[in-house]
């Protein structure tokens, strides 16, 4: 009977065999943490950042409303401030306070937007603490009195103004919209409670009538948050209040807000996901060749009398221990990238959402406990494996070197059937509608399909490019190739992960270009104004604010100017979507007739002729998509200042400036259903043979000593647009990068561990004369092979990838049609990145052969 290897409590010789191991290979399992670590940072940088944007809005939200449960809002632009007396007076409720806010910036206080919020300090002590609290407000200002007898007077938080040197009685510049209003600091808040304090940071609080002065809204407030309890009070509540307004939980205004944002954050992760199945690659090589290497000492461990099942506990213990170390070091990386991209995060939805300040990075151990768990789940599942292989060999077979690429060569067939049923699974899951997850699992589907795809792949093109190779190089020709197959299970591994994160650049770069192609010939088929002129605003594609009359008068009779269109621009609540989306009136056609549209109910000159007549909308396409609606679609139900209005839908736009929706309408209905007559920009066109940019300068000029509008050309909007395009995908391109320097760490650790592996071979080469600049030909014939097989693949997979990304996410997710815009740079670029990264990951391993001690290297162990 054979002695056994004792595992007990007092006693662990497999354990010191996994110990004794990582002491003498360290490397190896170095670039396994590495593999787990970035994959988590990734993961834990993207959720951190997208994180601390939500909760700093949640927190300033919340902060605002404090203890409302419900608030009276109007279907126009703002809400008459009689709702609210009459509401005193004659319902005579106690519970309600009118509110008045808008966004502002102080250069002072960094330039940042931050929210102006107005309130009457009598009536608000039910809702919020802060004014009237004990122990908020500082330095005896605790009666209010400057507060509530002198004009434009502020409140901000202590903790901003020790940041920026700000103190009582100081000056203070807000901007909005380009104008800007004196106001003097007479009270600093410092709450009880530090989340409330990080949730005032971002708040200037005001008396009612200085943010009506200051936001344009005399005699109008933002909406009136109340606090019902009884379903009698709130039943009377909505009998009372008058047409044109309507009645709403505080929850769900903040909960419609909040969701705008889902569909990017989701995509944001799923990007980062990419990284961690880079990783997974990079693990399942490290432990694969981990196995292979240690077969000799598992065939004589189960000689000895050690189970298969104990060889497998081992093997995965190790994964664990690795990668919760790796998933720790992962997550302080995590934590610092989050710092580095949050800001990138931010000024995306600051310009496509809403706006946001974030001031710092919240650690919420939540994300972080999710992103240690995928880390050890990725490293778990691609352990496994090869822990079942060692698991299942016999004995006499663990020391045989040729035994698991015999396997590897038997299973060429079932690969390339698995290719074929996972690319059908993907193809099933992206046919399915609705789900954004189950379309990023087809996608996953795909790249695992095309990763199965690899191994098969891979001998195809050895076996055609080895009489090339030995005609030009002879016998280090013959061997390279040779090698590669020889070593399958290693080589394929780190081919598909060089491929599969060259796939993904391949496949985001292909998006990035057919999206950015589509906006550039969607701008110059839509901006085809001469001039535009509208106020200054705090984001990049919402118009807030309007225009001086005087000044829209002024500008409408400019000499040189043959016609010009105006357009007001606010938010409509769609009762059937039972969302608010963008609401822009126009008089005449503002594209000149050129707009692009996905659907017409007639000619183009006829859709805008009845649109001026008021005889029905327009409406854009993610609208369409994003809410399943019907082509031709039905009437459009809009809840207006007068109620409920239906309105035909004779055309449906492209639209790229917002993925939420927009709706047009003739100005004339517009101000006739709304009651608004201002104005928020103006598209102008020059007489022929005027010169625009002197056209322009004049303007400039004219209203230098003004801050409340800007002056544009065509082409400096243009490039405005262009910016923002590129500065919402910057985030993108450090995803993608960081794959790719995960792949390169996998074509680097196979080659490492190949050289080990095959070191007693190498050194009876170098034995019988092969010299050391053979050995580096070999080694770098060997990483351009793979380099090359992987850049091959990663074309047709980055291809695949694009069209899902174009044609299936990006539709659920945001409700764009691109066209697809394909370039011989994206595929050029991917094999030479693919190449490149090979060669450069080959220059160690040649290195370490160089200094190749041939006696060590033939001895047998």
């Amino acid at each position: 009977m054979p002695p056994t290897i004792s595992t007990n409590t007092y006693n662990f010789p497999l354990w010191r065999t996994s110990w004794r191991r990582i002491k003498r290979r360290p490397f190896q399992y170095v670039l396994f943490i590495v593999g787990v670590a970035i994959g988590v940072a990734m993961m834990v940088s993207i959720d951190l950042a997208n994180g601390s944007a939500k909760r700093a809005f949640a927190m300033s939200t919340n902060a605002v409303t404090g203890r409302a449960t419900h608030r009276i809002v109007g279907n126009g632009v703002s809400l008459d401030q009689a709702v609210y007396v009459n509401l005193k007076r004659e319902l005579g409720y106690g519970l309600a306070a009118p509110i008045v806010e808008g966004y502002v910036a102080a250069e002072a206080l960094g330039g940042v937007p931050m929210r102006l919020f107005g309130i009457d300090p009598f009536a608000d002590a039910p809702f919020r603490d802060y004014l009237l609290g004990s122990g908020s407000l500082t330095d005896g200002e605790t009666d209010l009195t400057l507060f509530l007898s002198q004009p434009s007077t502020i409140i901000i938080s202590a903790d901003l103004a020790e940041e920026y040197g700000v103190g009582l009685g100081d000056a203070l510049q807000l901007d909005v919209a380009g104008s800007t209003y004196q106001t003097t600091v007479v009270g600093l808040l410092t709450p009880n409670d530090q989340s409330s304090r990080r949730a005032i940071e971002n708040i200037i609080f005001s008396d009612i009538s200085t943010a009506q002065e200051i936001l344009r809204q005399t005699g109008q407030v933002s909406h009136i948050d109340l606090i019902v309890l009884d379903p009698t009070a709130l039943a009377e509540l909505e009998a009372f209040i008058p047409e044109g307004t309507r009645l709403e939980t505080t929850a769900a205004s903040s909960n419609s807000i909040q969701q705008m944002t889902a569909a990017f954050e989701l995509n944001l992760t799923a990007l980062s996901l990419l990284a961690l199945v880079v990783g997974m690659f990079l693990i399942y090589n490290t432990v694969t060749f981990s196995v292979v290497q240690r077969r000799p000492l598992f065939g004589v461990l189960r000689c000895l009398g050690v189970t298969g099942r104990q060889l497998f506990w081992l093997i995965m213990a190790e994964a664990i221990v690795l990668s919760l170390i790796g998933g720790v070091l992962g997550l302080g990386l995590g934590v610092l990238m989050g710092r580095g991209i949050v800001g990138l995060i931010t000024q995306t939805i600051n310009d496509f959402y809403f706006v946001v300040s974030v001031r710092e990075v919240l650690i919420d151990p939540l994300s972080l406990a999710r992103g240690l768990l995928f880390g050890v789940l990725a490293a778990i599942l691609a352990s496994f494996f090869p822990a079942v292989e060692a698991m299942r060999t016999s004995p006499n077979a663990s020391l045989r070197r040729s035994t698991l690429e015999g396997q590897v060569q038997k299973l060429l067939p079932y690969l390339l059937a698995g290719w074929v049923v996972m690319g059908l699974i993907g193809i099933f899951l992206l046919w399915l509608e609705g789900n954004l997850i189950i379309a990023f699992g087809g996608l996953f589907s795909v790249l695992f399909a095309f990763a199965l795809l690899t191994p098969p792949v891979t001998v195809l093109i050895m076996r055609l490019v080895t009489p090339l190779l030995s005609n030009l190089l002879g016998a280090v020709g013959r061997m390279a190739p040779r090698d590669i197959v020889r070593s399958l299970s290693r080589t394929s591994v780190a081919i598909a992960a060089l491929m599969t994160a060259v796939s993904v650049i391949v496949g985001v770069s292909i998006m990035i270009g057919s999206f950015r192609t589509t906006v550039v010939t969607w701008l110059n088929e839509t901006l085809r104004a001469d001039i535009y002129i509208s106020p200054p605003t705090l984001t990049a594609n919402r118009v807030e604010g309007a225009l001086d009359p005087e000044v829209v008068q002024e500008l409408l009779a400019w000499p040189g100017i043959a016609r010009a269109s105006t357009a007001r621009t606010n938010r409509v609540l769609l009762p059937e979507i039972g969302r608010e989306v963008g609401l822009v009136s126009v008089s005449g056609d503002i594209a000149d007739g050129q707009r692009p549209y996905a659907w017409l109910s007639g000619p183009e000159e006829e859709v805008w002729a009845q649109i001026n007549r008021g005889e029905g909308v327009i409406i854009s396409e993610p609208l369409v998509l994003r809410e399943g609606l019907s082509i031709p679609p039905e009437p459009l139900t809009l809840l207006t200042p007068q109620g409920e209005r239906t309105f035909p839908v004779l055309a449906v736009f492209y639209d790229y400036a917002s993925d939420q929706g927009t709706i047009w309408l003739g100005s004339e209905m517009y101000q006739a259903v709304w009651g608004d007559t201002e104005i928020s920009t103006i598209a102008m066109f020059v007489e022929p043979g005027q010169d625009v940019d002197s056209i322009v300068r004049a303007m400039q000029g004219a209203f230098a000593g003004r801050q409340d509008l800007v002056v544009q050309s065509n082409q400096s909007l243009r490039t405005n647009s262009i910016e923002i395009f590129d500065r919402t995908f910057a985030i993108t391109a450090a995803l993608r990068l960081l794959a790719t320097v995960v792949a390169f760490i996998g074509v680097l650790s196979a080659l490492m561990s190949l050289q080990l592996e095959r070191a007693r071979e190498l050194g009876i080469l170098r034995a019988t004369g092969m010299t050391v600049r053979q050995l580096w030909q070999l080694t770098f014939i060997e990483t351009g092979l793979m380099g090359g097989v992987a850049g091959l693949l990663a074309m047709p997979t980055g291809f695949a990838l694009a069209w899902v990304l174009i044609y299936v996410i990006n539709v659920r997710s945001f409700g764009w049609t691109l066209q697809m815009h394909l370039e011989p740079s994206y595929f050029l670029q991917s094999f030479v990145v693919a190449l490149v990264a090979a060669l450069l990951a080959g220059i160690y391993p040649s290195f370490r052969l160089g200094q190749m001690v041939i006696a060590s290297a033939i001895r047998q162990e």
